[in-house]
């Protein structure tokens, strides 16, 4: 075969590899914060300020307590990329994320996740207050440190204790508006505690094999389906009655509880029917964990919705 000149300078240049487009890294960038994770957070935040305002509060604090809590969300994120950068290469559902594909210095993302931890801290703290501040930090900082340093790689019981960290956004939305807490935004953070295994269980088991492979020790990659069903069942039973307790120990009506009990009934009934499923197979295309995972994220949205819809409703 006949090569010319320019075939081989053509062959050269395609073999060279082009620098990222500034386009490019900023989507990068973004990426590291998970901007999925910080949408579901924020929806845990901003229905409770209206929950505490017991009304419409204040336009400039919501938009405060909404970039803050972002930014800390996004801190928290890109620090938890950092971490673990190893073994999300090793997992089909992490192994597009930026670390995990070389698209930005491990050193940069480091920086990046601590400047951003350090803007939102200042935001809420000089925006809104510094309580909910120290609320976004201590959330921060065990998140990292917590649950992916600490809990992550080392017990099946990771996403119970280590998911406490997403649950102090509600605190932060009820003390963004009162300025201290109660017993209210305290019951919020036992439901979004208590969501948090069927959610995130569900999830795991239809990636348990990444979770092996990446030797992180997450509850459905270590014991069969049969028995994460009835886990699941269980905390969704005791989050379902955490739901409920906002009712007689706030100021609620009747819209608040009455949606708490129909969404219940249903997460319920995901739950039952996982759990019969998972006692006669190991199989995902017949388990379907996906389907409990996803209503998941409705049911935490239309509760927290539902709080902050009741007090015009009364």
């Amino acid at each position: 075969m006949h090569v010319t000149a320019m075939d081989v300078n053509t062959a050269s240049q395609s073999d060279v590899p082009t620098s990222p487009s500034f386009t490019d890294v900023v989507k990068s960038y973004v990426a590291l914060t998970k901007p999925r994770i910080i949408e579901l957070l924020l929806l845990t935040t901003v229905p409770v300020m209206f929950l505490a305002q017991q009304g419409v509060p204040p336009f400039w604090l919501v938009i405060a307590t909404f970039v803050g809590g972002a930014l800390s969300a996004g801190s928290a994120n890109a620090l938890n990329c950092v971490v673990d950068a190893d073994i999300d290469q090793l997992m089909r559902r992490t192994s597009r994320r930026p670390l995990a594909r070389h698209q930005i210095p491990t050193r940069n993302a480091l920086v990046f996740g601590l400047v951003l931890g350090v803007v939102s801290t200042a935001v809420l703290g000089v925006w809104v207050n510094w309580l909910s501040a120290g609320l976004a930090l201590v959330a921060n900082v065990f998140y990292v440190i917590g649950y992916t340093m600490i809990l992550k790689r080392r017990t099946t019981q990771n996403i119970v204790w280590g998911g406490a960290a997403g649950c102090f956004p509600a605190m932060i939305g009820w003390t963004a508006v009162t300025g201290e807490l109660a017993i209210a935004p305290f019951i919020l953070f036992l439901v979004v505690f208590f969501w948090t295994p069927p959610h995130f269980w569900s999830l795991a088991m239809r990636y348990r094999e990444d979770y092996a492979a990446a030797s992180v020790p997450m509850l459905p990659s270590v014991v069969g389906s049969a028995e994460v069903a009835r886990q699941i069942v269980a905390y969704t039973w005791v989050m379902v009655g955490t739901s409920l307790l906002l009712w007689p120990l706030t100021p609620t009506g009747w819209f608040y509880p009455a949606v708490a009990i129909v969404l219940g009934i249903v997460f319920l009934s995901e739950a039952y029917d996982l759990k019969s499923r998972a006692q006669d197979t190991e199989e995902l295309a017949v388990l379907k964990p996906m389907r409990l995972f996803h209503y998941s994220n409705a049911y935490l949205a239309l509760l927290f919705v539902a709080a902050a819809v009741d007090p015009f409703l009364r």
